[in-house]
């Protein structure tokens, strides 16, 4: 939030673009929120383009001049693509090289020659979850597929219970662990603490993995038997190599910025004196920027020159990289519009000011927004975007590690119920061969189950710590 901070919501009211009531700005929330999800829904607009109308909607009917609530609009934009558009570039290229260079191949060979049968749904479980850190959720997908459909074919075992465990990784790392772009959007519009965030979501990410993943995989595979499309088997990435980087290399390629920034998150707690050399190099390099940095900069020796990548073909690679995130980068920033929008207007005051009398945990209030807005819009990041702008003013008074739980809380509602609506549910669906009864019993029920019970451990954290 470039405008307001949550402690001075907290405080008083702010001074907002609009003189309204309370009633006539609950009105215009719903308003702007209801434009969006009629015009991604019923007349398949961009959500880029849904965005910035409802964000001015919301500008109108609350009854802001129309030159301030651009300016609010502008604003929201500017400062989320300031922070956030930096770190999803980097990890769009961390995750094409890790996909051409033949390094995500690597992870799965190695891992699934170790593996009985038996075992394969938890290995699958373990793949998607590396694999997913870097990329993003439709890249995952269509690389990951092709391996599972492969493996269920070869091993006989059902392609729920191979599959279901798979998706669940991609899911669940999109929604809840950064620098994916819908929790790195949450966690700037809240004020959260980046290594904070990223150690409670992956602590909460795994028992989620599992319980969503191989667990509830078993219990799919009873409901929907499909057999792996021989049609959806496309050539593997990195099937024109001559050689790949090794296992060792790729995984802690994928995993250093994750170190880096666990790193600095410790060094927080354990170091005391700010002032000191250790501290000042854990903040330096445990920065999200200079985390993702460094781990594409090594990506591009570790993994693509091992690939034999000439200095053309690192470049090519990283080209290809940028062009495909130019759409979820405007819907992130036009996220940050909105929500910079919600606030001016005085929304987020208006929602301070009603949740002090009402009996329910601010969490599972964010939690419930989210759902909201992601069963109607079909859009997880738009929900997450959306539910942390008007979930923000909630966390004023909170510690830091209970703002970041409230990342995580809107997170895992952002997730809930995937249907018709969603893009996700038609590539799901395309590429297992089900039918919309099939994909409803077994990719929308594992959506819910991962949504309810990340919730779960995100209450369960929050009367531990």
């Amino acid at each position: 939030m470039s405008a307001l901070s949550v402690e001075l919501l907290a405080a008083a009211p702010p001074p907002t673009i609009t003189d309204a009531g309370n009633t006539r700005l609950a009105l215009a929330a719903l308003a702007g929120i209801a434009v969006i999800v009629l015009l991604i829904s019923r007349f398949k607009l961009h959500a880029f383009l849904a965005l910035t109308i409802g964000s001015g909607v919301l500008g109108s009917v609350a009854g802001a001049p129309l030159a301030k609530t651009i300016t609010s609009y502008s604003n929201g934009l500017g400062s989320t693509v300031a922070s956030v558009g930096t770190l999803i570039a980097l990890g769009s290229i961390l995750g094409k090289l890790l996909a051409d260079s033949g390094g995500a191949d690597q992870i799965v060979d190695t891992i699934l020659a170790r593996t009985s049968n038996k075992r394969l749904p938890w290995a699958m479980a373990l793949i998607a979850g590396l694999v997913g850190l870097p990329l993003f959720f439709e890249i995952g997908i269509v690389m990951l597929i092709p391996v599972v459909l492969l493996v269920a074919r070869r091993s006989g075992e059902s392609l729920i219970r191979i599959g279901i465990p798979a998706l669940a990784g991609l899911s669940i790392m999109h929604g809840l662990v950064p620098p994916h772009p819908g929790p790195l959007a949450a966690i700037d519009a809240i004020h959260a603490d980046m290594g904070t965030t990223l150690a409670l979501g992956v602590l909460i990410a795994l028992p989620t993995l599992a319980i969503a993943g191989p667990l509830f995989g078993r219990f799919a595979a009873g409901w929907v038997d499909v057999a792996p499309p021989e049609r959806m088997t496309p050539a593997r990435p990195s099937d024109d190599l001559e050689r790949r980087p090794s296992f060792a290399a790729t995984a802690c390629t994928m995993l250093l910025p994750v170190v880096l920034m666990l790193a600095k998150a410790l060094a927080d707690v354990i170091i005391d004196d700010q002032s000191s050399l250790a501290y000042r190099i854990f903040d330096v390099i445990g920065t999200p920027l200079v985390a993702l940095l460094a781990a594409v900069i090594v990506a591009m020796f570790a993994l693509g020159r091992a690939a034999g990548f000439d200095k053309q073909r690192l470049s090519a690679t990283v080209d290809a990289s940028l062009a495909p995130i130019a759409g979820i980068m405007l819907i992130v920033a036009a996220g940050g519009g909105f929500k910079q929008t919600l606030i001016d207007c005085g929304v987020g005051q208006t929602i301070l000011d009603w949740s002090k009398d009402w009996n329910i945990s601010a969490l599972l209030l964010g939690w419930l927004i989210a759902v909201l807005i992601r069963v109607a819009t079909g859009s997880a990041t738009v929900a997450i975007i959306s539910a942390s702008g008007l979930a923000a003013p909630l966390t004023a008074g909170m510690s830091t590690s209970h703002t970041s739980l409230m990342v995580l809380a809107v997170g895992a509602g952002s997730l809930f119920f995937s249907h018709v609506n969603d893009a996700g549910f038609w590539l799901v669906k395309e590429y297992f061969g089900m039918d919309v009864p099939q994909t409803l019993k077994t990719w929308s029920a594992m959506e819910t189950v991962i949504s309810v019970v990340a919730l779960g451990f995100v209450m369960l954290l929050s009367v531990i710590i």
